[in-house]
């Protein structure tokens, strides 16, 4: 491994703190408002399963890959790939698969701080009482009031400031003041929060429907579209594609055991992604299905209505968005890392300088996503909003292209005496099966996981209205010749799709892509331009 260790980007100086940090990372709100649904949906602990063996057959690969790169370099990704350009005398056209990262991971970034500001507004709505004996009418008029109502955009606006002035603010005191420091206090005083959030369901939820739900298993409900589901989840909830965890593996200190890391970190998203699934199925649902819903309406509508009938309710949703608002911080800490090791390398300036500078332009970018759900709500090319062609562009191309060509740059660019470097001890049967996994079966894989994605946000536009010319062609094709009203069939199916119900409606969801109007705050309406269930990225928060 390349000595001296100390990078100027900086480093950890625990080995456990790359654990936290990657449990940080990881665990976002698609735990909270997706992976439920799925399990529920798919066979319940047949599904857990299913995704745990496409956890570590696919994602965990692609994990170590990038994560060994960037400890072997002591680099975040572009540098790294740069030097091992260099070492293996490859083509200088690999250099992309840093600098997409790095787009990636900006891009992501923009949008996920505007979930961050709502889910930080709401801590103060249900502290100050808002939600009191609210119901689905009261608390959906509390999220259009915030998000979707264009009197009120600069409210909005100054929740997104105060959100990334927090992330900023811990970030510019440096990797080990700051960010070692916070990860090393926030991501275990977060998960003891999800615990104690966690008893108070067993006591006044329904947590006997949660564990049949979620945790029984049902082989009747499992199909080819549960493992295409799985695949999806494992893929997008792990912050791959992004340079994260090149960053991590660059901190990293010399003593940290990096897969038995990983694997440590992939066992933690599972246990927390059921115990927040059994936490949300208890406490927002009747007891008997999601009905359908999940994603935005799920956590911002149906929660705090659930949540208000409990004793000292103001406290409760004060504190369940504060674990909420910490899961997207810790996200959105990791999402910058990337971003601004890549700037100090690049210009050699100071870290707090850059860590601003990141900062303000992240801001400014999330004023695209922020301003697409009210004031530029209107505007769209082909049926989509700015926020909508965001997600689009970063979840169907930029990640799935990036871990694609890491893939095969390290299968088919580097040496094996290389790779195996890089890679480290580990034994003959996991490296092996690692690099033929990376050579062969992960373009594969994730290549068919990007073009599915694609696939079916572009059809869920033409569901939602679109006039695009690809929904023209999609009717004519349905339709023998004869173009139909869009949404009649086509629908790409909700195991598969980042988010859709499979009949074309999305009950007590926002339609944000909708080409009809609706009332901003309908009493018990969706949310008019509020991000819906298919317009949320998977890994995206």
């Amino acid at each position: 491994m390349p000595t001296p260790y100390q990078t100027h980007i900086g480093s950890f100086t625990r080995k456990s703190t790359f654990f936290w940090a990657a449990v940080g990372a990881t665990v976002g709100l698609a735990n909270l408002w997706q992976f439920p649904y799925l399990a529920s949906l798919h066979g319940g602990g047949l599904f857990i399963l299913l995704y745990l063996a496409c956890l570590l057959l696919v994602t965990l690969p692609l994990m170590v890959t990038e994560a060994v790169v960037g400890r072997y370099a002591r680099h975040g990704l572009v540098l790294a790939i740069d030097g091992l350009i260099r070492s293996a005398r490859c083509s200088r056209a690999w250099m992309a698969v840093g600098r997409l990262s790095i787009l990636a991971a900006f891009l992501v970034l923009s949008f996920t701080a505007v979930f961050g500001a709502i889910a930080l507004a709401y801590v103060f709505f249900g502290a100050l009482g808002r939600f009191s004996g609210a119901g689905q009418a009261e608390a959906t008029a509390v999220l259009a009031g915030l998000v979707s109502d264009p009197g009120q955009y600069r409210m909005f606006m100054a929740w997104h400031a105060f959100f990334l002035v927090l992330v900023v603010w811990v970030s510019a005191q440096g990797v080990v003041r700051g960010l070692e420091r916070a990860l090393r206090v926030v991501v275990p005083g977060t998960l003891l929060l999800m615990v104690a959030l966690f008893s108070l369901s067993v006591l006044h939820g329904r947590i006997e429907g949660a564990a049949d739900h979620i945790l029984a298993m049902h082989p009747e409900d499992l199909s080819w579209e549960s493992l295409r589901a799985a695949l999806f989840h494992a893929f997008f909830t792990l912050g791959l594609g992004m340079g994260v965890w090149a960053i991590l593996g660059a901190y990293t200190t010399p003593h940290t055991r990096l897969k038995r890391s990983i694997l440590a970190v992939v066992l933690m998203d599972t246990l927390v992604a059921i115990m927040a699934g059994l936490m949300i199925f208890a406490m927002a649902t009747d007891g008997n299905s999601f009905d359908g819903e999940r994603g935005f309406s799920l956590l911002f509508v149906s929660m705090p209505v659930t949540l208000a009938e409990l004793p000292a309710s103001q406290f409760v949703i004060a504190s369940v968005f504060l674990m909420v608002v910490l899961i997207v911080w810790t996200t959105s800490l990791n999402l910058l890392e990337p971003v601004v090791g890549w700037f100090r390398e690049w210009t050699g300036a100071p870290r707090a300088l850059s860590v601003i500078l990141a900062g303000l332009a992240v801001w400014l970018a999330g004023l695209a996503s922020l301003l697409s759900f009210n004031l530029w709500s209107e505007y769209r090319f082909a049926g989509a909003t700015v926020f909508r062609w965001l997600e689009l562009v970063t979840g169907g191309l930029l990640i799935p292209l990036v871990a694609i060509l890491l893939a095969l740059f390290t299968g088919w660019c580097l040496t094996r005496h290389l790779s195996a470097t890089m890679l480290g001890s580990a034994p003959k049967l996991f490296a092996g099966i690692w690099f033929w996994v990376m050579r062969l079966v992960l373009p594969v894989v994730v290549a068919w996981i990007g073009i599915q994605y694609t696939a079916f946000s572009l059809a869920n536009l033409c569901s939602n209205g679109s006039d695009a010319l690809w929904c023209e062609q999609r009717d004519i094709m349905v339709s023998g010749g004869e173009p139909s009203a869009a949404g009649d069939s086509g629908q790409a199916p909700s195991s598969v799709s980042p988010g859709d119900d499979g009949d074309g409606s999305v009950p007590s969801e926002p339609k944000g892509e909708s080409g009809s109007p609706e009332k901003a705050r309908a009493p018990d309406g969706p949310v008019e331009n509020a991000p819906n269930q298919d317009d949320i990225l998977y890994h995206s928060v």
